[in-house]
């Protein structure tokens, strides 16, 4: 017996065996179960998301022998046929190698026939988005007004192709991509019914190189199986699709935190020896540093896969937000440009090298230039005292400098001095003074800006407090508006108030008012805008 690939043998046979889309499937459940049938559905989508096979189940629904509903049999011959695609009422057409006018026209012919067969005459088009403009007008009078027993399912990887007028006279259904964790889970039950044995990791591995995509992850899981010799290994599965092992991308990410050149260029020339797909190691890289970003602002992960939120965390507290962002904006960009390169190693080994090469420059007048690192890049957050002579008399004095006596603070003026930056920074920004009681300082911060405000933003506020005025203090942050304007709100009044200055001034100025009196001119003050406000 000839052997059945995982994709074909797994496909769902209805809609209860359809992993993902449930917003889909509720809707045509619904419109079976209640009656409520349109003539024309269209289902968009990336490739191997389920278009053709929940196409499929809705002709089997409409056609099955026990009548109209979502849930058919499976062992009528309508519903057998269907699934053995020999059903002469279920008209499957490929658009793509079927695009001229008189190929449609050709299908058409026979629209006005009753079934032969079934209760439906069903006609699924993939790809709709192929057929020429000529084609599509010869759909069109059809799409609008068909017979009762006729049906049109269509569906397209682009859904943008399609004429407005096609669009409006279909139900359309966005297939969603599917989620490396949705899909690993998929190929472990699929694993477990076929008695393949497996590493959970190695799964993963297929889920995430499937990108989305259920048919193409059962693809890569046949080939696997004939790689590993029956058993799915994690190793010989990242071999296969060129992966390169977790532990390298967060040996890179902290690498990249610490500035250590020196520590990439041998990582890499590690990774080398595995002949990796360095596109998938850059995607890897992009990946985790939009995990950071992420992570950074809202405090959580929002990993769909087996990735430890733990990593990232620790290199959302070691990395600044500039760096991250930076670091981001050189991954893509690297990974579209490494077919420039002359060889893939060397174009990936730039792209990490230039992320420290324009590391942003420290905020401190005294590290304009800082020390050359071990791999030769320049530094230029540099830690040791000894590289900045000139600082040491203001580290020695700033113990005694920090020490304030309390009482209330004007908030605006106090948050530029507390030394935060960053995340941190921001928070504080956006917050306003209370009160205090006791060791306790009571802020009032924006609704607006709930989402910043962490566990650990709120330590580093409490300890800047603290050092600065020499005492233990915690810090209670209500949400709601206060009495007194964030630093935020006093920064954006003060700009409105420049801006409205900037207004009447030209508004008053002598070669206005002439340009308007001579020539009927207007002046648009929506369109003025503050260039500078550093010089006169």
């Amino acid at each position: 017996m000839s052997y059945l690939v995982l994709a074909r043998k797994w496909r769902p046979k209805n809609f209860s065996d359809t992993v993902g889309q449930e917003h889909v499937l509720q809707a045509l459940t619904n419109a079976l179960d209640s009656g409520r049938l349109h003539h024309a559905y269209l289902f968009t989508g990336t490739r191997g998301v389920g278009k053709t096979t929940i196409a499929r189940i809705l002709a089997k629904a409409l056609n099955c022998e026990t009548g109209v509903s979502a849930e058919p049999c499976g062992k009528c011959s309508a519903c057998q046929e269907i699934d053995e695609g020999r059903f002469v009422d279920l008209i499957e057409v490929d658009a793509a190698s079927k695009t001229k006018v008189d190929d449609t026209r050709a299908l058409l012919d026979n629209v006005q026939y009753a079934a032969a067969r079934g209760r439906y005459k069903v006609y699924l088009i993939d790809e709709v988005h192929m057929l020429s403009k000529s084609s599509f007008n010869a759909l069109l009078k059809t799409l609008e007004e068909p017979p009762e027993h006729v049906k049109f399912l269509l569906a397209t990887t682009d859904p943008q192709k399609l004429p407005a007028t096609v669009l409006s006279r279909c139900l359309q259904f966005n297939l969603k991509r599917m989620t490396p964790r949705l899909i690993s889970d998929h190929l472990v039950y699929i694993c477990d019914a076929e008695g393949i044995e497996f590493e959970p990791a190695a799964l993963a591995l297929l889920a995430r190189a499937a990108d989305g995509s259920m048919r193409d992850a059962l693809s890569l899981l046949d080939q696997a199986i004939a790689y590993c010799g029956g058993k799915v290994e994690e190793s010989s599965a990242a071999i296969m699709l060129g992966t390169i092992d977790r532990d390298y991308v967060i040996r890179l990410m902290n690498l990249l935190a610490s500035g250590d050149a020196k520590g990439i260029i041998e990582t890499i020339r590690e990774i080398d020896e595995q002949f990796p797909d360095y596109a998938r190691l850059l995607d890897d890289v992009a990946r985790d540093l939009q995990r950071v970003a992420v992570f950074q602002v809202v405090g959580t992960c929002d990993s769909e896969d087996d990735y430890s939120e733990k990593e990232i965390s620790d290199l959302a507290n070691v990395m600044p937000i500039a760096d991250v962002q930076l670091f981001y904006q050189i991954a893509i960009m690297g990974r579209r440009d490494l077919h420039l390169a002359p060889d893939p190693l060397s174009g990936a080994k730039m792209t990490l090298l230039r992320m420290l090469a324009f590391k942003p420059a420290a905020a401190e007048s005294t590290e304009t230039a800082g020390p050359v690192s071990s791999g030769g890049v320049a530094a230029p957050r540099p830690v040791s005292v000894a590289t900045k002579p000139k600082a040491a008399p203001v580290q020695s004095a700033q113990p005694k400098k920090a020490v304030k006596v309390w009482s209330d603070p004007d908030w605006n003026v106090l948050v530029p001095n507390l030394g935060l930056s960053g995340a941190s920074r921001l928070l504080a920004s956006n917050c306003a003074y209370l009160k205090r009681e006791g060791d306790t300082v009571f802020l009032g911060l924006d609704p607006r800006s709930e989402s910043m405000l962490t566990k650990q933003r709120k330590g580093l506020i409490v300890d800047s407090l603290s050092k600065y005025f020499g005492e233990t203090l915690t810090i209670d942050i209500e949400m709601g508006s206060a009495a007194e304007e964030t630093p935020v709100q006093q920064e954006s009044r003060k700009a409105d108030e420049r801006l409205e200055e900037a207004r009447r001034s030209l508004e008053a100025d002598p070669n206005v008012q002439s340009l308007k009196s001579m020539f009927g001119a207007e002046l648009k003050t929506d369109t003025i805008e503050i260039i500078s406000g550093d010089k006169g």
